[in-house]
């Protein structure tokens, strides 16, 4: 694939393609767990979500099981937390696995060194800008919280 948008991704509710329908926004795609220290993102994620919906900007959350066991959920179970917890509303993939040989296409997309921010993801809570072409711009670690102004900027700049 050549860019994001074109990545076929089940969406949580069973969609065949969650991506696809986001062509032309700019994406902060946030791999995230419900029982993790850092789960509390979410609540920020979200804000980011609604303040920024009307300039076609999306947070799109993608379930991960991979670190410390943290997302162990359903995927129902995971959408039930998700809106009950934290009010989220923005787009949530089918869980998936983000690094190793069982790793989504899409993450192999986003780590590889051709896109300029290789590596395995380090945690829960990465995030991925990408622009409305479907490039990727930026990348961030899992401890950066979604009102952290260099973030903020980057976005502002993308919309």
């Amino acid at each position: 694939m050549s860019d994001f948008y074109g990545f076929r991704v089940r969406a949580i509710d069973g969609g065949a393609d969650l991506l696809g329908p986001l062509r032309g926004k700019v994406v902060l795609a946030v791999n995230v767990a419900s029982e993790c220290g850092l789960t509390p993102q979410y609540a920020g994620l979200e804000r980011l979500h609604e303040e920024l919906a009307g300039e076609n900007f999306t947070v799109v959350g993608f379930p991960c099981n991979q670190f410390g066991a943290q997302e162990p959920g359903s995927e129902a179970e995971i959408q039930q937390f998700c809106r009950t917890s934290y009010g989220v509303r923005f787009p949530l993939a089918a869980k998936l696995e983000v690094n190793g040989p069982a790793r989504a296409p899409l993450y192999g997309w986003l780590t590889d060194p051709g896109n300029g921010h290789p590596g395995d993801i380090e945690w829960n809570f990465e995030k991925f800008l990408i622009g409305r072409d479907g490039r990727l711009l930026q990348r961030y670690p899992p401890t950066v919280p979604p009102d952290d102004k260099g973030l903020l900027q980057d976005i502002a700049d993308a919309l």
